[in-house]
């Protein structure tokens, strides 16, 4: 009998021994999804997720010193008797530097730069008006600039406000002051961050051809933190457009049709670190700054120098060939070749948008 009672209790002993294992492991397991819940969802997006519809994508022709008429052939477009005007539209935070390189690159074929800062992040962070207070930089455009303030909104200590809600009010805003601007129908109108910088030789083309698609998206190519860590050609949120009545500012999907090729997007490409942490906490994705030790300066120029990922995430793709092709760092490039203009002209004071030049200053140089 006493045998008999022990192997009873030698057979019940797994389902208590493993009720113990389960108890441990439950708190691992919610501490490990709230550390990782992010990367672990990245990871599974392919099963969760299906991508957008496919753009159609127009080649782009160009070569220097071929004439814009035969240009416009070549797109199955016809040449004008005289160029559109053109109207370049962003919202402005804090990227002063790609902001001077953009106008200077654009100048040639804009005629009015329209532009909105806010004093708060989308966040609801308090941010001074580093446009205004830096507008004497930008005089050589002075007579182009159309200048709006969007009166941000400061969020409360823990408020969980979607800043999401308070970037569509700006990029709203924008509309009254593209109207203040002057813009007319059949006018051009570019529609992007002040990061998100078309090629000249694009706009001219644009301003010169009929037949142009009233909507179009631009393929530009990415970079990470400088001109040192291109990514891919992945960006597709700027757009040109044809200025109707209907036409409203966006910074989303808007048509089918993306011209290839068509200029640069540098994203978190700043001169100094104070720079980098005002975006990570104060644009529409704060919400990946998952522990205040990803603030840390030392960690964000460690991840600058070496073309790390920021916040520690996995590529945002949708298949899992792609995300494990873009694994790791970003490979270093040490091309400066058909980059803008008037970065290469002022390669001394932008040395740190160039190959090598990847060490930053602590804070912002005003």
């Amino acid at each position: 009998m006493a045998t008999r009672l022990r192997r009873l209790t030698t057979r019940r002993s797994p389902p208590k021994l493993l009720f113990f294992a389960l108890l441990m492991l439950a708190p691992v397991c919610v501490i490990g999804i709230y550390n990782y819940g992010q990367k672990i969802s990245y990871f599974f997006r392919p099963l969760w997720d299906k991508p957008p519809l496919p753009f159609r994508r127009l080649p782009h022709y160009y070569a220097e010193n071929v004439s814009v008429e035969h240009l416009c052939r070549l797109h199955n477009w016809s040449i004008r008797s005289q160029p559109r005007r053109i109207f370049d539209n962003i919202i402005f935070s804090n990227e002063l530097d790609l902001l001077e390189i953009r106008w200077h690159e654009l100048n040639p074929y804009v005629s009015k730069f329209v532009i909105m800062e806010s004093n708060t992040t989308f966040t609801g962070i308090h941010k001074p008006l580093f446009f205004a207070s830096n507008r004497a930089r930008f005089a050589f455009a002075e007579e182009k600039i159309v200048y709006g303030v969007f009166p941000g909104r400061i969020a409360s200590p823990g408020s969980l406000k979607d800043p999401f809600g308070l970037e569509s009010l700006q990029r709203g805003a924008m509309n009254g002051l593209l109207h203040n601007a002057g813009i007319s129908n059949g006018d051009l109108v570019i529609m992007s961050d002040t990061d998100e910088v078309p090629s000249p030789h694009t706009l001219k083309l644009l301003q010169w051809c009929d037949g142009v698609p009233p909507i179009l998206h631009l393929e530009l190519k990415h970079y990470m933190y400088s001109f040192e860590f291109p990514v891919d050609y992945s960006s597709w949120r700027a757009t040109v457009q044809i200025y109707t009545p209907q036409t409203r500012y966006r910074h989303s999907r808007q048509s089918d049709v993306i011209f290839s090729d068509a200029g640069w997007h540098c994203s978190f490409c700043f001169r100094s670190l104070e720079e980098f942490t005002l975006k990570m906490t104060g644009y529409s994705h704060a919400d990946r700054v998952k522990r205040k030790a990803f603030l840390n300066y030392s960690r964000i120029q460690r991840i600058i120098c070496r073309g790390d990922d920021l916040f520690d995430m996995l590529p945002e793709e949708y298949s899992f060939k792609e995300m494990i092709k873009k694994m790791g760092s970003i490979a270093r490039s040490d091309s400066a070749v058909h980059l803008p203009s008037y970065l290469i002209q002022n390669a001394d004071r932008f040395r740190f948008l160039l190959p090598g030049g990847c060490k930053r200053n602590v804070v912002q140089l005003k």
